[in-house]
C-alpha cells in the first residue's frame, strides 16, 4: 500500500512539472488554428454550381512575375496556377500566400466576374491568430472590389491583432484580380 502511495505521489509530481514545462512553452509558442473554412470542392460548387468547368492552367512567365511583385510583394512561388472560367467569363482562383515572413500560409479562392471580386472564401488557415478573416462578415468587404495600382479601390476595416491576415486578404484579392487580367491575354 506504501508503494502504491508512492508511485502516486511520483506520478503526480511528474505530471505537475510536464503541465509547467508545457505551460512555460506555450507562452513561447502560440497555439497554432488550423480551421477549414469550406473545401475546395465546396468553394468551386458554391461558384459554378453543379457544372465545373473544366480546369485551365495560367503560365506565369517573368513578365508576369515582374507585374505580380509589386502587389503580391515577392516572387509567386508557382510557375503554372490552375483556375476554372466559367461560361459567363467568371474565373475562380485557389492559391496561397502568408501574413509575413515566417506565419504559416493561408489558402484562399476568389471568383472574379468583369474585373471585379465576385466571391471571396478563406479555405483553410493555419495560424495562431487572425482566424476572423475568414469569416463571411469580414469576406463581404472584398465584394465588388476592383484593381487600384497595387491595392484594392476600397477600405477594408482592420480586425485588432489581425493587421497581417486582413493585409493578406487585401493583397490576395488584388493578386486574384490581376491573374484574371492574365486570362485574358492571348
Amino acid at each position: 500500500m506504501r508503494n502504491t502511495t508512492m508511485h502516486r505521489a511520483a506520478l503526480l509530481l511528474a505530471l505537475g512539472l510536464c503541465a509547467a514545462a508545457m505551460s512555460a512553452h506555450a507562452e513561447e509558442c502560440p497555439p497554432v488554428i488550423c480551421k477549414t473554412f469550406i473545401t475546395r470542392e465546396a468553394f468551386l460548387a458554391e461558384a459554378f454550381g453543379n457544372t465545373l468547368p473544366p480546369a485551365q492552367s495560367l503560365d506565369i512567365d517573368e513578365a508576369k512575375q515582374a507585374q505580380l511583385a509589386p502587389i503580391y510583394g515577392r516572387r509567386f512561388p508557382q510557375a503554372r496556377l490552375r483556375y476554372w472560367r466559367g461560361a459567363d467569363g467568371r474565373t475562380a482562383w485557389i492559391f496561397e500566400d502568408i501574413g509575413k515572413e515566417g506565419y504559416q500560409p493561408t489558402i484562399s479562392g476568389f471568383v472574379v466576374k468583369d474585373g471585379a471580386i465576385q466571391t471571396a472564401r478563406v479555405l483553410f488557415y493555419k495560424e495562431s491568430r487572425g482566424e476572423q478573416v475568414g469569416e463571411l462578415s469580414f469576406l463581404h468587404q472584398l465584394l465588388g472590389a476592383r484593381a487600384n495600382g497595387a491595392g484594392l479601390d476600397r477600405s477594408v476595416d482592420n480586425i485588432s491583432g489581425a493587421t497581417y491576415s486582413v493585409k493578406l486578404m487585401q493583397r490576395m484579392a488584388r493578386t486574384a484580380l490581376l491573374f484574371d487580367s492574365f486570362a485574358g491575354q492571348p
